[in-house]
């Protein structure tokens, strides 16, 4: 499983908020909030996964039977 999937990087900008919150108000630093993001993207990753296990993708339904259209009889020609 690609770990660049839409699932996969929604959770883990949501993981990513409180990291970037917490470096934007200075509580940490630079290099801490560089270092944790890509903890964010593997939490991303296994949430998304575990998701998946549990809830599986619905089948898609099976497509209807197309019915042939009736042969059109070629009109004749009107001899009269």
């Amino acid at each position: 499983m690609s770990p660049l999937r839409w699932d996969v990087l929604g959770a883990a900008a949501l993981f990513a908020v409180p990291v970037l919150l917490l470096g934007a108000l200075g509580t940490l630093d630079t290099d801490v909030v560089v270092a944790r993001l890509p903890w964010c993207l593997l939490a991303g990753w296994v949430v998304s996964s575990l998701l998946r296990a549990v809830f599986p993708a619905p089948k898609p339904e099976p497509k209807g039977r197309r019915r042939p259209h009736p042969a059109v009889e070629a009109a004749e020609p009107a001899d009269a």
